[in-house]
Formats: C-alpha cells, sequence, structure tokens
C-alpha cells in the first residue's frame, strides 16, 4: 500500500474520532450549562474529513438532531466524503 494512502487513512481515523468526542463533549457542556463548543468548529472537523465520527458522535449522543442542518448536512457530507475517497484511492 503506498504511503499516501496510509497517512490518509490515519488521519481520517484521528479526525473522525475527533469529531465523535467534539459532539460528544458538547453534549455534556449543554446539559451542564457550560461553555460550549462552537458549531463553526462542529462543522469544521466535519468538513475536513470527520463526517463519520461527527454523524456518529450526532446520533449516539442525540445531539443536535433537531438542527436540519445537521440532521441532513451530516449525512450529505458522509456520501460526499465516501465517493471521494473512493475516487482517490480505489
Amino acid at each position: 500500500m503506498e504511503t499516501w494512502i496510509i497517512a490518509l487513512n490515519l488521519y481520517l481515523i484521528v479526525i473522525n474520532i475527533a469529531g465523535f468526542i467534539l459532539m460528544g463533549r458538547d453534549k455534556e457542556k449543554a446539559r451542564r450549562g457550560e461553555y460550549r463548543i462552537s458549531e463553526r468548529t462542529l462543522w469544521q472537523v466535519a468538513i475536513l474529513g470527520g463526517s463519520v465520527g461527527s454523524y456518529f458522535g450526532m446520533r449516539i449522543h442525540r445531539h443536535k438532531t433537531k438542527h436540519v442542518a445537521f440532521r441532513l448536512g451530516f449525512p450529505l457530507l458522509v456520501i460526499l466524503h465516501g465517493g471521494l475517497y473512493i475516487w482517490f484511492v480505489l
């Protein structure tokens, strides 16, 4: 396997774990009434490749599920990122 594919896969693993964790942390902060992670940051992580982790974080932590932009946007990003991955790697 080529080095850039390994690097890409490692990047995607890390960014998706980060997306999942950020969604969970923001949910906890919301429950406690603490300073929140901005929606802009959540979107940036998802757009930069963490869409799968962010989507699963949204569903598992039941966070931002009432926001239409998140409910529709994250799955669309998953499809887009999946297509780009297949196009570039396979």
